[in-house]
């Protein structure tokens, strides 16, 4: 079983080096306790030491974390982030939940036509697919 789940690509990170401002607006490819994965157009330097923000919750989930490996994906860069806290799991967890919760009320709204509140969209996605959430 992977330990990890893919999430949708549109849930939006910014990635900056903790030494610069601003970030940069990427794309979340996955996450997991020890780390998360994303796209971006530029490659990135392995070891660097750089500050991650979801911004899909307020306030917004902020970690810090070092990239591990960087390859380059037909137009893009795929980038492996370690975290540089061992005690983020539980945050991790809520927020790949945020996540998922985030995209579902997305996608009601693109093929429903149906506009959610965040509870809303919470409740019915709990009721529809936490029992087959990894843990």
């Amino acid at each position: 079983m992977r330990s990890f789940i893919r999430h949708p690509s549109d849930i939006p990170i910014d990635c900056r080096p903790t030494h610069h401002r601003p970030g940069r607006r990427d794309r979340l490819k996955n996450i997991s306790s020890g780390g998360l994965c994303f796209e971006t157009p530029e490659a990135l330097q392995r070891g660097r030491v750089v500050q991650i923000t979801i911004p899909i919750q307020e306030p917004a989930f902020e970690v810090m974390g070092t990239i591990v490996w960087c390859r380059r994906t037909n137009t893009h860069y795929d980038v492996g982030i370690q975290f540089a806290d061992t005690n983020t799991e539980f945050a991790v967890r809520m927020v790949e939940q945020i996540c998922q919760i985030h995209h579902y009320q997305r996608e009601v709204l693109e093929k429903e036509g149906r506009s959610l509140s965040g509870a809303e969209a919470a409740a019915e996605w709990v009721a529809k697919y936490a029992r087959d959430f990894p843990s």
